[in-house]
């Protein structure tokens, strides 16, 4: 069943043209996104299409009795309202039928109407229809899929009799995301739902979109999420919409194919015109082949001729690079608790060694912010220590952008930080990061998200550090400008620590993982797909020693059944591949230390007290890590 379709859908802003011979159509149980550049008209068409902005030209066609439901960027739920209450708002016709049904239940308690057969009767009849309708409007289960939701969204710790006036702008925006999913429109309009969730919500909101029995039109700049649930992707380039069907990643093979198989067309008529041409000119004034040329030429004429086929919009480019090397250990937390007023988090420890790339991973609220700002000297620790290695230089990126917020233009905003360089190579860094011409004279306060993040990522890029540390670096970048920065910190020679809930971006960028939790943290030797498969490892393990642990309480002579006797070859498996891991990581540091000990005993190494001073430090690390992997391997070879 079609939902609606768009045609040939105009837009202008004053004289300008936004959008031109605009089609999109949706379909029951279609999953749509739409994907361009930032300022491309995504969000304008959304609006258009939810019907809270008017077009110029074109039509927008749906049945009278089709809903939408439309969520905007950032729009946080105001309400003086409890949370509970606010949910309950979106089932008002169902409560007010649950209220006509309790009438009729006591009517048909009254004895003055059971002594009447015939009104009797009616009421039940009556009844009877209501009960119909409340049930198919899921009067048994509102409730229920209240507390699902809000579950989902991560609000299962909550008093759900909390104001929502109380709440942060990032938890607003949550429930406003939540109450429109219960509202269960036919056609959801979400535009960037991603923001202020964490991963575990990510992951909910996924199988909630996957199994919705509407169809959805999302814009989302986080791959792993479209990955998972969109089956169309419409792509808004230069004013005009393709349509491509499959998830973003088939999209991506689909737009390369697309381009290649165009130019190879395009180049081949080239050819064919200019032999035509060549022909023509060299028999045209021939009498014995002017026939030929000018029938020649007639072909021509007739030709429909392809445009060259236009490559990808200008991106962004830029590189990290630093003034010079840190020393190999770059940061030493131990026992660090960390909060404001109160601790969020405490007993954390771990190390980090140049060229780490660390993300730092954690449910909304746990402190991975905060912990960075402690990180960086922004906050006081409660408790325990942080150690700094030596030439360790430190470049942050806000997520909030804190820092800019100033009335400056953007081009004295980058030269006031840097004045000895010259107005030709600031304009030419601005350039880079997609500033041209008059863009380098607006204020900075006027600037857009994506925007204001270029010009901080252009800021961090001159600091030239040797150790980033990168709160939400992908937020309010459309997609080309995060593959820009994947490729730019993937090239990076120094050491970094970021937070981030961009799933694919942890995939590139990560070669550790640190989750946070309120007691302390755990480390993971490699990208989120790796920590993804420990975590599940962990769990399974938990439940076959949980499962082990009841069935010897319920008969310890009986015989392991087929199961258990799987699942403790699986264990066991487990066990040694962990033991292989240990094993390997052991004689790195054996070697380590072995090499070490080898440099200091060099006349040309022990003179020099700083570089032996590094090289111990080197060694008392390699050797602190060593100790609890032989307590590790210790362990689990009994």
């Amino acid at each position: 069943m079609i939902l609606l379709q768009v045609n040939q859908l105009e837009k202008y802003y004053g004289a300008e043209l936004i959008l031109s011979n605009i089609k999109l159509e949706l379909q029951n149980r279609d999953r749509v996104a739409l994907v361009g550049r930032n300022g491309a008209g995504k969000s304008t068409l959304l609006k258009i299409i939810a019907g809270h902005i008017g077009h110029d030209g074109g039509d927008i066609i749906k049945p009278k009795d089709v809903t939408i439901g439309y969520l905007a960027q950032n729009t946080g739920l105001e309400s003086a309202l409890s949370i509970w209450d606010e949910m309950l708002k979106v089932f008002e016709p169902v409560r007010k039928l649950e209220d006509s049904l309790r009438e009729l239940e006591q009517q048909m308690a009254d004895p003055a109407v059971i002594s009447d057969s015939g009104k009797y009767d009616r009421v039940l009849k009556e009844y009877d229809t209501l009960q119909v309708q409340y049930k198919e409007m899921g009067g048994y289960q509102y409730e229920a899929d209240i507390r699902s939701v809000l579950h989902g969204l991560n609000f299962h710790t909550f008093d759900y009799s909390t104001s929502i006036s109380s709440l942060s702008g990032g938890q607003k925006t949550r429930l406003a995301l939540g109450k429109l999913l219960l509202g269960k429109p036919d056609i959801l309009i979400l535009d960037e739902p991603t923001n202020h969730l964490d991963i575990e919500t990510l992951s909910w909101l996924e199988g909630y979109l996957q199994s919705y029995h509407g169809a959805i039109l999302i814009v989302s700049h986080d791959r792993y999420f479209l990955d998972k649930v969109v089956n169309q992707v419409y792509e808004l380039s230069r004013r005009q919409i393709q349509r491509f069907v499959g998830n973003y990643s088939s999209y991506l093979v689909q737009k390369a194919e697309n381009y290649e198989r165009d130019l190879k067309q395009y180049e081949k008529q080239q050819e064919e015109v200019a032999k035509l041409q060549d022909f023509i000119q060299r028999n045209l004034a021939r009498a014995s082949t002017t026939k030929r040329a000018q029938s020649r030429r007639k072909k021509l004429e007739k030709m429909d001729l392809m445009d060259r086929p236009s490559g990808d919009e200008k991106s962004a480019t830029f590189s990290f690079d630093i003034e010079r090397q840190s020393g190999n250990d770059v940061l030493q937390a131990d026992s660090l608790a960390i909060g404001y007023e109160t601790s969020v988090a405490a007993n954390i420890s771990f190390s980090i060694t140049k060229g780490d790339s660390i993300a730092l991973v954690g449910p909304n609220g746990i402190g991975k912010s905060t912990l960075l700002k402690t990180i960086i000297k922004n906050l006081p620790a409660h408790s325990g220590s942080i150690r700094y290695g030596t030439n360790v230089m430190i470049g942050y990126y806000d997520q909030e952008q804190a820092n800019l917020r100033s009335s400056k233009r953007v081009l004295n905003e980058l030269w006031d930080d840097y004045p000895l360089k010259s107005e030709k190579e600031i304009r030419t860094v601005l350039g880079n990061f997609l500033f041209s011409g008059d863009d380098v004279l607006k204020p900075v306060s006027t600037l857009s998200g994506g925007e204001k993040a270029r010009l901080a990522l252009a800021k961090l890029m001159l600091q030239k550090a040797n150790f980033l540390i990168l709160d939400e670096p992908t937020n309010h970048l459309d997609l080309d400008s995060k593959e820009v920065l994947e490729n730019a910190l993937i090239d990076y020679p120094g050491t970094i620590l970021f937070v981030s809930h961009d799933r694919y971006f942890i995939n590139r960028i990560a070669t550790k993982v640190l989750e946070l939790g309120t007691d302390g943290c755990v480390e993971y030797l490699g990208d989120y797909d790796y920590f993804l498969e420990k975590k599940q490892e962990i769990a399974e393990l938990e439940a076959i020693q949980k499962a082990a642990s009841a069935s010897s309480v319920e008969t310890t002579s009986s015989k392991n059944t087929f199961q258990q006797d799987k699942e403790s070859k699986k264990l066991e498996r487990q066990r040694k591949r962990r033991l292989e891991e240990i094993e390997s990581r052991i004689e790195e540091l054996e070697a380590l230390i072995e090499e070490n000990e080898s440099l200091l005993c060099d006349p040309d190494v022990y003179q020099d007290h700083e570089r032996v001073l590094v090289i111990n430090n080197q060694n008392d690390s390699a050797r602190q890590e060593l100790d609890q992997l032989l307590e590790q391997w210790a362990e689990l070879a009994e």
